[in-house]
């Protein structure tokens, strides 16, 4: 960095800063997923969101051990983001809204409060339970790891005990502090005092855990617990159906349901299948599920208020109740109940068929949005975000809830409906790309151009962070500009921009005429971009005559 003093004759090396700084686009395949689960657990919490970037973190967060993650009342969001990875999809945050529906009889076998360890084979060892007392008090961690005997007293004589390995220590933790700790333990139900201590013993004045033996007859080591790191967890208690849908819209500075999960930055695309779910099992009426869709779309425009006060880069992909099968029903449903435009959201029809492996693979119907955001993510990873997400397979569909043909996608496509459909030996595809936005509004029309402008203004928001307390010069002007022309001028040579040369694909204005004495007065500096964006070929037309081939000879 460039010294403004010099005292001292001599030679003064210095490193400058040259040149602009290169803008880095931004991601833009992040999914959010919000709905019901079969467990929480690992850390996860009710109604706040959890990243994963697999369906093997979804199983450690939100399914029970060795199970397949999905539920036995058939929610909708594991299928939604299971259809999410194998179609391509990577991060993606999820937040559960509870373990059951709300309302519903509790199962025959309540989740039980206790753990069961196994050691050697597999075979049980000690079960451990919450307290009573203890439940409210959330998640406790149970600690195994290898133990020693104890050492003799100073001034014994004789060679001290063996490591048998049959010893190990137990922690009780809670987060990151250590409640309670345990060492010189042992299986053996009677030990000799002086070296170790049964296990049973040791913790029974515990405050926190109750624990019981419940291996088998062996020798101690055989029957000593595995070391790991475990936990118990208090019963999910499930919301009131009279409270569900508050506690689904959530509360945004506690971080919980949709509110919440639009507090995280990187997410670009929603979707809420349980919405469809908690109305079909009637715990929502039509009119809440619209309030849900209805407050996602807001959030994801931003509100006048300034909740949201960043550049909109997130659309919501919504999924028509499943009641409406017909092409003229869904029609009827968006234009005379939902009724909602916006250029942040897209609606998919039909309903997809899938297997389902808590029916022994036998097909059921479910929203379509999880394998839909999937695709997106795919089209964005090797294509790019410009590339309009539809003529693309949706990966593990095995059939649809209705065959649309063309006349019928006539009617819905104007609308914004975009339909999935079967076609003779090319099978089932996604064939629209068009967002949910007011006919009228033609420049936002199709999603590719939504999500290529959202990505633009997000990665220049990010890039010219640089920017701010600079001196509000021509230096400046000259550098911001030339930093904006670069990352414009890459994407367009990407394809993103229409344009044979930069100066049709874009222009970039930041000079005096835009930044007056005035407002350069109040700290403002004004910069202004202008993209002629590439879209989707979505009609292609062939127009065919007959030609002689001596006419234009003649001519």
């Amino acid at each position: 960095m460039a010294r403004l003093d010099y005292f001292a004759p001599g030679v003064y090396i210095e490193e400058i800063d040259r040149g602009s700084r290169p803008i880095e686009g931004v991601s833009t395949a992040v999914a959010g997923f919000v709905g019901f689960t079969e467990d929480i657990r690992g850390g996860a919490e009710l109604f706040k969101p959890m990243l994963i970037t697999n369906w093997t973190q979804y199983l450690n967060y939100f399914a029970r051990a060795n199970s397949d993650g999905f539920t036995d009342f058939n929610a909708y969001l594991p299928f939604a983001v299971y259809g999410y990875f194998m179609n391509g999809g990577g991060r993606c945050w999820v937040t559960s809204i509870g373990t059951q529906l709300p309302g519903a009889s509790k199962p025959p076998e309540p989740q039980p409060t206790s753990l069961r360890i196994t050691g050697r084979g597999n075979r049980p060892c000690l079960r451990f339970s919450l307290r009573p007392e203890q439940i409210a008090g959330g998640t406790i961690t149970i600690l195994i790891s290898d133990g020693v005997p104890r050492a003799l007293p100073e001034g014994t004589e004789g060679s001290p005990p063996p490591n048998t390995g049959e010893y190990f220590k137990v922690q009780i933790r809670r987060g990151n502090e250590t409640l309670e700790e345990y060492d010189h333990l042992t299986m053996n139900r009677d030990p000799n005092g002086a070296i170790a201590t049964y296990a049973i013993a040791a913790l029974r004045n515990s405050m926190y855990v109750v624990v019981e033996d419940i291996s088998q007859s062996g020798q101690p080591l055989a029957r000593r617990p595995g070391n790991g790191q475990y936990e118990i967890a208090p019963p999910i208690v499930a919301t009131p159906p009279d409270r569900f849908s508050s506690d689904l819209e959530g509360i945004r500075d506690d971080r919980t349901g949709v509110r919440g999960i639009f507090e995280i930055d990187e997410i670009t695309m929603l979707a809420c299948p349980d919405l469809m779910r908690a109305y079909e099992a009637q715990v929502m009426n039509l009119d809440q599920v619209h309030g849900i869709m209805e407050l996602m779309i807001s959030m994801c425009e931003g509100s006048a208020n300034g909740d949201i006060p960043n550049p909109p880069n997130r659309m919501v992909i919504i999924d028509p109740p499943s009641e409406f099968v017909k092409p003229q029903q869904v029609v009827e449903w968006l234009q005379n109940r939902f009724n909602r435009r916006s250029m942040f959201a897209a609606l998919y029809y039909p309903w997809i068929k899938v297997p389902n492996p808590r029916d022994r693979g036998n097909p059921i119907f479910i929203p379509p949005c999880g394998h839909v955001m999937g695709v997106w993510s795919r089209t964005d990873e090797t294509r790019g975000v410009y590339k309009a997400p539809a003529n693309e397979v949706p990966r593990g569909v095995i059939g649809l809830a209705y065959d649309t043909n063309f006349r019928e996608q006539e009617l819905l496509n104007p609308l914004g409906i975009n339909c999935i459909r079967r076609f003779p030996n090319r099978g089932i595809r996604i064939w629209g790309a068009r967002t949910l936005v007011e006919p009228d509004k033609t420049e936002w029309r199709y999603i590719s151009v939504r999500r290529l402008i959202s990505y633009i203004e997000k990665s220049l928001e990010l890039g010219t962070q640089w920017v701010v307390f600079e001196p509000n010069d021509e230096d400046l002007w000259a550098r911001v500009r030339r930093t904006v022309s670069n990352f414009l001028e890459r994407i367009w040579r990407e394809g993103a921009l229409f344009g044979s040369t930069p100066e049709q694909a874009f222009y970039v204005k930041c000079d005096e005429e835009l930044n007056p004495p005035e407002t350069r007065i109040l700290g403002r500096l004004y910069i202004e971009v202008g993209v002629c964006p590439v879209r989707p070929a979505e009609f292609v037309i062939l127009r065919i005559s007959q030609w002689n081939g001596i006419e234009d000879d003649q001519s």
